[in-house]
């Protein structure tokens, strides 16, 4: 096992600052931001992890002026969104898995596809995800859950409702959020990841169904120190890490 420190690694050291040093940046300069740049983060951010890799997430890169200009509004008009040189409206959805659990078996790296993971993705990924107008599935799948448990001792929680799908979605699409806000800070620029926003309306503006949920905005574009409000702090590590 490497004796080194943490960043006496030059690879460490760099990743360490990329971390260290983004900031939520409440405002922007003028400096563009490259399709070439901008498009380098986002497949940066797709290569998150995600549950069973379902890739549950979708990126809208607002463009059009017009667009632009009522996601602004929509975002409370904060400073972060007026200034941005980008925004990127990030979208969970819970209406891909069905399609994506057939695309892993189709884009599995090794032919022929193993069974178990034909089986994983044809079967068992169904069975998980599967919730039956007006969730019809759900008695019948706690039921068969709460067996399984006492039979083998553990077992995962299924979906059993809506808002069971929308949080699983959140939870992996926000992994890529991450992603893109760090490939960002890398390539010399920054962000600011909004939750507050009018979602109806921007749901509308970006032509979204119930089934694409906004996880957040991110605003982007370069650092103007202004958008600082103070020096970066958290509280004691003792509040969060519980060794057990």
């Amino acid at each position: 096992m490497s004796t080194l420190t943490p960043l006496a690694d030059p690879k460490q050291a760099s990743f360490y600052e990329v971390v260290s040093t983004r900031r939520s940046v409440r405002r922007f300069t003028k400096t563009p931001i490259s399709d070439e740049v901008l498009n380098a983060c986002l497949d940066m951010a797709m290569l998150a992890p995600s549950s069973s890799n379902l890739q549950p997430w979708q990126f809208f890169v607002i463009e059009s002026e017009e667009k632009r200009q009522k996601a602004v509004q929509f975002c409370m008009s904060q400073n972060a969104a007026k200034t941005a040189n980008k925004l990127i409206v990030v979208v969970a959805r819970t209406d891909t898995w069905r399609q994506h659990a057939k695309d892993n078996i189709k884009y599995f790296p090794v032919k022929p596809v193993p069974k178990p993971v034909q089986d994983y993705y044809g079967k068992l990924i169904p069975l998980i995800m599967t919730r039956g107008v007006m969730n019809v599935f759900t008695p019948a799948k706690w039921a068969l859950t709460q067996a399984t448990r006492k039979v083998r001792g553990a077992m995962v929680e299924p979906i059993y409702d809506a808002d069971d799908l929308k949080n699983w979605a959140l939870i992996s699409t926000s992994l890529a959020a991450e992603n893109l806000m760090l490939a960002l800070r890398a390539h010399g620029f920054d962000s600011c990841p909004m939750g507050g926003f009018d979602e109806p309306q921007l749901k509308k503006l970006l032509d979204l169904n119930e089934e694409q949920h906004i996880c957040m905005v991110i605003a982007a574009g370069e650092r103007d120190e202004r958008g600082i409000y103070s020096e970066q702090y958290r509280f004691e590590r003792e509040r969060f890490i519980v060794k057990v």
